[in-house]
């Protein structure tokens, strides 16, 4: 059983990336998928996520209109595309499910996959 987030990267403002968060050994769609993140010196914070029914997706208040995110039952993968990064977008970032509805807090999730590094700079 594994998650794996990957697409992290170094990017300049304005610029774009796509995260994936692809499971193996069980079905992703039957968990709530979430992104998070934290910057040095800074509390991880729910950025997005996506329900298991429905496919009811949340954000962030700071990210809305520039992140998406989205399912793909057939790759077993969660991408979350970031489009018009800022500075303050540069963390890294984290995916992990739940069961039931999406929540904001961190400890609802059972299992998290390893961050990857989304670096916004000139």
């Amino acid at each position: 059983v594994q998650l794996q987030a990957s697409g992290g990267g170094l990017v300049q403002p304005g610029g774009s990336l796509r995260l994936s968060c692809v499971a193996s050994g069980f079905n992703l769609d039957d968990y709530a998928v979430g992104w998070f993140r934290q910057a040095p010196g800074k509390e991880r914070e729910a950025v997005s996520c996506i329900s298991s029914v429905a496919g009811f997706t949340t954000y962030l208040d700071s990210v809305k209109g520039r992140l998406t995110l989205s399912r793909n039952s057939d790759e077993n993968t969660v991408y979350l595309q970031m489009n018009s990064l800022k500075p303050e977008d540069a963390a890294s970032y984290y995916c992990a499910i739940m069961s039931g509805s999406c929540s904001r807090w961190s400890d609802r999730y059972t299992f998290w996959g390893r961050g990857t590094l989304v670096t916004v700079s000139s």
